[in-house]
C-alpha cells in the first residue's frame, strides 16, 4: 500500500498556477493586495488540480496511540489519559470536536495503538485499527519494527481514503498520545541533526526538572538507536509512534487523492517531515495551520520551508490549531469563485 500510494502522488501543474494567478490579478483589487490569501488560493488550486478549488466539507482524522517511553516519566500525565481522551473524543467533548462541529467537518477517531482497553460504548464510536497496544520504550529499544511502522502508515492511508470517499475536500490531521512530544522530538532531532536544547519543549506542561529528564531520556534514545537520517522509515520505526506513522500515511494518502492537507503543530509537522522525506512531491499539498509554542516546531517548519497561517501560542494538538486555520482556506476558495473581475464590475483596471 505504501509503494502504490507514493507512486500516485504527482507534482502540481505549474501552468495552472499561472492561470490562477492571472485570474487573481483580474479581480477588483490592486494586484497582490490580499497578500498571503492569494498565494493560499493558488496552493489550493494546485492541490486539487482545479481552477476553482473547494475545501468544504473538511475531514478531520484524529489518530490515537500510546508510547512505551511514557514509563520514563516524561509527561505530566499518566498513560491512562490517552484512552480517557479517546473516550472524550468519542463523546464529542474535546476541543477538536468543538471546531469540527463549527466547520461541519466529518470527524473520525482512529485507535492505531492505544494501550488500554476502551469501553464498549467508546469502541463503537472509534475506528479500531490497532497495530499493537502502544510502542516499545524507545529509550531502551526500537519503538516499532519496520513492518509495524508500515502497518500504521497503512492505517493513515486508509483513513484518508475513507474521508475522500465520503466527500471530504480537505483533510485536517490530528493526534492523541501521552508522551508523543518525546517521540516526535527525538525523531526531529535525528532527522534534522538538531540539538536537544533547541528541539525539546515542555509538552503537556512539565516543570524544569522533568524537562531536563525528558532531554536525558531522548539523548539516551538517540545514542542507543543511532538512526540513519537518510532512512526516514527506519527512523520512524526506531523513534516514532504509531499515531505519528498513521499521520504520515494520512498525508500521503490525501495527496495521492489530490486533497489539500492542513498540518497542525509539532507532532503533526514532524509527521509531515517524515512523509516529505519519503516523498518530496508531497510538499505542495501541505498547508501549515499554525505555529506551536513547542520550540522544536520552528526547526521542523524551517526544514520544510513552511510559514504557518496562524500564531496563537497553542500547544494542544488534536488537530486543533489546523482546524482554527480552516476558515482561511474557505475564504481563499470563495475569493476565486465569487469576487468580480474588473470586466464584470465595469471597473477600469490599473494601466
Amino acid at each position: 500500500m505504501l509503494s502504490s500510494t507514493l507512486a500516485a502522488i504527482r507534482e502540481p501543474d505549474s501552468a495552472l498556477a499561472e492561470r490562477v494567478a492571472q485570474h487573481l490579478d483580474n479581480l477588483t483589487k490592486p494586484p497582490g493586495s490580499l497578500g498571503r490569501l492569494e498565494r493560499l488560493a493558488i496552493e489550493l488550486a494546485l492541490s486539487q488540480d482545479e481552477a476553482l478549488p473547494r475545501v468544504s466539507p473538511p475531514g478531520v482524522l484524529v489518530f490515537a496511540a500510546d508510547h512505551g517511553v511514557a514509563a520514563e516519566g516524561v509527561s505530566a500525565f499518566p498513560q491512562a489519559v490517552t484512552a480517557q481522551m479517546v473516550a472524550n473524543f468519542a463523546a464529542g467533548g474535546a476541543a477538536i470536536n468543538v471546531f469540527a462541529r463549527q466547520h461541519g467537518a466529518r470527524l473520525e477517531v482512529i485507535d492505531v495503538g492505544v494501550a488500554g482497553e476502551l469501553p464498549a460504548e467508546v469502541g463503537r464510536a472509534v475506528v479500531t485499527a490497532r497495530v499493537r497496544s502502544g510502542t516499545r520504550n524507545l529509550a531502551v529499544e526500537d519503538a516499532m519494527t519496520r513492518d509495524e511502522a508500515e502497518a500504521a502508515i497503512a492505517v493513515g492511508i486508509q483513513g484518508a481514503e475513507r474521508a475522500v470517499a465520503a466527500g471530504c475536500r480537505c483533510l485536517i490531521v490530528g493526534e492523541m498520545g501521552i508522551a508523543n512530544t518525546t517521540a516526535s522530538s527525538a525523531l526531529l532531532a535525528a532527522l534534522c541533526d538538531a540539538s536537544l536544547e533547541a528541539v525539546v519543549g515542555p509538552g503537556t506542561g512539565i516543570d524544569a526538572a522533568r524537562l531536563a529528564h525528558k532531554r536525558e531520556v531522548i539523548a539516551r534514545a538517540l545514542d542507543g538507536r543511532r538512526v540513519d537520517a537518510d532512512d526516514p522509515l527506519g527512523a520512524l520505526a526506531a523513534l516514532g509512534g504509531l499515531e505519528i506513522a498513521a499521520m504520515v500515511g494520512a498525508y500521503l494518502g490525501g495527496a495521492a487523492r489530490r486533497v489539500p492537507l492542513l498540518v497542525d503543530g509539532l507532532i503533526a509537522t514532524v509527521a509531515a517531515l517524515v512523509a516529505c522525506r519519503l516523498c518530496p512531491a508531497l510538499r505542495p499539498y501541505l498547508i501549515f495551520g499554525h505555529r506551536s509554542r513547542e520550540p522544536g516546531h520552528e526547526i521542523a517548519l524551517a526544514d520544510l520551508d513552511a510559514r504557518p497561517l496562524l500564531d496563537l501560542e497553542l500547544r494542544l494538538g488534536e488537530g486543533s490549531g489546523a482546524a482554527l486555520a480552516f476558515p482561511l482556506l474557505e475564504s481563499a476558495c470563495r475569493l476565486l469563485a465569487e469576487m468580480a473581475t474588473f470586466d464584470q464590475a465595469g471597473i477600469g483596471a490599473a494601466p
